[in-house]
């Protein structure tokens, strides 16, 4: 792929559904799948499939199809998930437990090492999935240890901001804000907003919106 070639968002998130279908094929003993088939379990049409792929390089075989095995390693090497990412959780709330505990994370390669909160009767202990909790002052400390790549943000609104500066003077340079909130981080820091209650709101209006 040119490194000048921009790929649009909407291809990086079909990857991660194409790599999740196949991971589930190959779970199954599918060997070799067409384009078409494959289309059909991702909802999308085999000629977006082709053009997703065809941004990083040549796929399958003409008149086979893909091998499964095969394109779904190329397409975590596409993304970045050939080897395993460190992740840090900073809130320790109802939210911040529940994604710690999501296994799903674990099998996609997302490695959660530590989580941390500002709250000292949080401190100390382990989440039930057996990550320790520590003060948000020793980000920077354990994020050097344990080469933490990725921080998710579950704060409160208010302290959003000020653990996100945390974040980034820690040298993390991947965020996944679900703080209900904008932060602002320099340039070379990635940041991606999960609103859930945006999430909602499309749902609703697609529900019940009257066609105007």
């Amino acid at each position: 792929m040119s490194k000048h070639l921009k790929v649009p968002e909407a291809t990086i998130k079909r990857l991660s559904i194409y790599m999740r279908v196949l991971k589930d094929l190959e779970r199954k003993g599918v060997e070799v799948i067409s384009s078409a088939e494959l289309a059909d379990i991702c909802g999308v049409n085999a000629a977006q499939i082709r053009k997703d792929l065809t941004y990083f390089g040549e796929f399958g075989i003409r008149g086979v199809g893909y091998y499964v095995k095969e394109l779904h390693f190329d397409i975590r090497k596409v993304l970045g998930l050939n080897q395993r990412r460190n992740v840090a959780l900073i809130g320790v709330g109802n939210l911040g437990r529940a994604l710690a505990s999501y296994r799903n994370f674990s099998e996609h390669g997302y490695n959660f090492v530590a989580a941390f909160d500002v709250d000292p009767s949080k401190v100390g202990e382990a989440l039930p999935s057996g990550i320790p909790v520590y003060p948000l002052s020793d980000l920077a400390q354990v994020a050097a240890k344990n080469d933490i790549e990725i921080a998710i943000i579950t704060t409160p609104a208010e302290a959003a901001q000020g653990a996100a500066d945390k974040v980034v003077a820690a040298g993390i340079r991947g965020i996944l804000n679900f703080a209900p909130v904008q932060i602002q981080v320099s340039d070379d820091v990635k940041v991606k907003k999960v609103d859930l209650t945006t999430e909602f709101d499309n749902l609703v209006y697609h529900l019940y919106a009257k066609v105007r």
